[in-house]
């Protein structure tokens, strides 16, 4: 029973449920953009996209073809509204903390020149 208590309470398998859930919820907003896109396409082309009539050969590739579209609109919003901005941030906090960090070191290594020099003054 200890080793259920603990595989549940492990941290990466909560972290991962927080994550599934948020996903969940965050599908209806990408949804809702994605239908707002093709909605954009459709008035340009003339209609929405749809390949399910396409069947070269015989062989029905129009509705994988269909989905597919769908996937790779799901995808690009998924980056450029979320990987993208979040990507920056990090970058944008890294790059700052590799300063504050690089500045307690001048400021150290300045303390260690004083020191040298007022200990070979005397």
């Amino acid at each position: 029973m200890q080793g259920f208590k603990d595989f549940i309470m492990r941290g990466n398998l909560i972290e991962l449920a927080v994550a599934f859930i948020m996903g969940a919820a965050f599908n209806s907003v990408v949804q809702s953009f994605t239908n707002i896109v093709l909605s954009l396409i459709s008035l340009v082309l003339g209609g929405p996209p749809n390949f399910d009539d396409w069947q070269p050969g015989g062989i029905p590739f129009g509705p994988f073809v269909t989905q597919l579209v769908g996937f790779v609109l799901v995808a690009a919003v998924v980056y450029f509204a979320l990987v993208l901005p979040v990507n920056k941030l990090r970058e944008h906090m890294d790059t700052t903390k590799e300063e504050e960090a690089s500045a307690a070191t001048e400021a150290e290594l300045l303390t260690e020149i004083r020191d040298l020099l007022a200990s070979n003054k005397v």
